[in-house]
């Protein structure tokens, strides 16, 4: 006992002696208390009717899309237009140093239309607090995602908002516990359905313009049938109405629009990091337009498959953590829970999406498109890229790279990713390297976006699209050498074929080009007796 005061007086003194030699050294240092991120105000019932719910961050088509969806849920809801280059001067004004892009423009986006409504509309920032919020979704991993909502906030403080609502989705059931007031935001199974429903139409929208758009004989006639179509859906959606006849109106709007196939285009994959990838504005350069422009059918990457791998992921987790159950005691621990029952219900929901989103795909007569098989991607991947590894698409996008080239799907293949995304860096600038040494027939063209590189990377793209026009060019030249097709021919065949001119039938798939595959559709049409040729032309395969 006297050994522990005679420590305890030792101590004291210590810190005493340290005290008293800070303060002649001029080094005291002020107490000081750890920042906290306050849990915002919640959306609360009684606050429904008078509260717009703003929202963004996906494709056009999508955003358009879900208002809609959640309009028809009783929401008064908004989606913020495609963020642009004066979305990034707003991020980078009220933004912490050193994020990436799609933080900058996303962030920006927000504060830019809030300072519209106060400097331009006229409403007060007090109103403005109180008649609007903001949802975004959470993650976390290797990336600045996990830390976007923190981002708006301060962002928000800086730029005059301070106490407007940014909410993410998984902290409603929580905010609900904690004051034991009803959310308005009602996170139930017809919510998630609907959403769903506006996400996969989306996708299916977007397939079809790609698919249309580059082959067009008059040029902004599919742009015009697609805002059509989605002016159809919305009302729908907002309306609470039955999908599949506005499916159907879509089907004819696109259908009136004529295309000649014929045409030699490289086709373009897209892939990298989710947000650069998917958006359509200044976040890219506008990737998808340019390539359209330069000459390329461009292939894009659905929210389905990033939806599909998720699933992916919680089952190939599972089956990891099954010989952990007794210790698994964590949040997503097994412990207690019969694993087996998760895979069936994950299954399920794998086989459910899929069915979803073929029977609207069928609706629209979206033909020959397929959703990735994420087990033959994970498997192609893990032996250069392990399937434990997360963060960015994980494993996807080094799995995509080298089915692109085995199966011949497309000519090209882009990385796009923000500048400083570490986990999309570490594949497309490292593990990709391999990839192209072990597959040198690849045409790979990794671009780092950082909103004011846009000369850089369309010299470089341009570049690499000589190399992919040769390519498809050379696979349409072998595709009439070896079927006996001379250009006279493909000519009469025009002017007969539906294949050639309907927008909605798409041939088979043998190499990547577009109109090489036409002409191996062609040469084996000409083959069939006349009843079977009627029958694979009017079933457009």
């Amino acid at each position: 006992m006297a050994k522990e005061v005679k420590e305890g007086t030792i101590e004291q003194e210590l810190k005493k002696y340290q005290a008293e030699w800070e303060a002649r050294l001029g080094m005291e240092q002020p107490s000081k208390e750890q920042w906290f991120d306050p849990v915002p105000r919640q959306f609360f019932a009684k606050d429904k009717d008078s509260t717009t719910i703003l929202f963004g961050g996906l494709t056009m088509a999508h955003d358009y899309l879900v208002e809609g969806a959640l309009a028809g849920l009783g929401y008064r809801v908004r989606h913020l237009e495609c963020p642009d280059t004066e979305s990034l001067r707003y991020g980078k004004e009220f933004g912490n140093r050193g994020q990436c892009n799609p933080t900058y423009f996303t962030v920006g986006n927000l504060i830019k239309y809030l300072t519209h409504l106060r400097d331009v509309v006229g409403k007060s920032k007090e109103e403005i607090v109180r008649s609007y919020l903001f949802i975004t979704s959470g993650s976390c991993g290797p990336c600045r995602f996990g830390t976007y909502v923190t981002e708006y906030r301060k962002a928000l403080r800086d730029a005059g908002f301070d106490g407007f609502r940014v909410l993410l989705f998984q902290q409603q059931s929580g905010l609900k516990q904690a004051t034991g007031e009803e959310s308005a935001l009602k996170l139930d199974s017809s919510f998630f359905i609907t959403f769903l429903k506006a996400v996969l139409i989306g996708d299916i929208l977007n397939a079809l313009g790609y698919r249309i758009r580059p082959y067009e004989v008059q040029q902004g006639s599919t742009d015009a049938a697609l805002e059509r179509c989605k002016q159809h859906l919305y009302e729908a959606f907002k309306g609470r109405k039955m999908l599949m006849p506005a499916l159907y109106r879509c089907r004819r709007e696109l259908q009136a629009v004529k295309v000649d196939r014929i045409q030699v285009k490289p086709k373009v994959s897209i892939i990298g990091e989710f947000w650069a990838m998917t958006t359509e504005g200044d976040g890219n350069y506008q990737l998808q337009r340019f390539l359209e422009s330069e000459g390329a059918e461009v292939e894009v990457q659905s929210v389905t498959a990033w939806t599909l791998y998720l699933i992916w992921e919680g089952r190939y987790d599972t089956m990891k953590r099954m010989r952990l159950r007794e210790a698994d005691g964590g949040k997503y621990g097994l412990k207690g829970i019969n694993p087996y029952k998760k895979l069936f219900m994950l299954h399920v929901a794998d086989r459910i999406l899929r069915i979803l989103f073929h029977s609207y795909a069928r609706a629209f007569s979206l033909r020959g498109y397929h959703l990735p098989d994420m087990d033959e991607i994970a498997k192609t991947a893990h032996e250069h890229y392990d399937n434990h590894l997360r963060g960015g698409e994980g494993h996807m996008e080094v799995g995509k790279l080298i089915l692109n080239v085995v199966k011949r799907k497309v000519n090209m293949t882009i990385s796009v990713k923000p500048f400083g995304c570490m986990p999309s860096s570490g594949v497309s600038d490292g593990v990709q390297s391999l990839i192209t040494e072990l597959y040198p027939e690849a045409i790979f063209l990794p671009i780092e976006t950082t909103g004011d590189g846009a000369v850089n990377v369309y010299s470089r793209t341009q570049m690499m699209l000589f190399k992919a026009k040769q390519a498809a060019q050379k696979e349409f030249d072998e595709a009439m050498r070896v079927k006996g097709f001379t250009y006279e021919q493909l000519r009469e065949e025009k002017r007969g074929r539906s294949t050639i001119t309907n927008p909605l039938k798409i041939s088979g798939h043998h190499v990547a080009c577009t109109a090489a595959n036409v002409v191996h559709h062609l040469h084996g049409i000409s083959k069939l007796n006349p009843f079977k040729r009627a029958k694979r032309e009017w079933e457009g395969i």
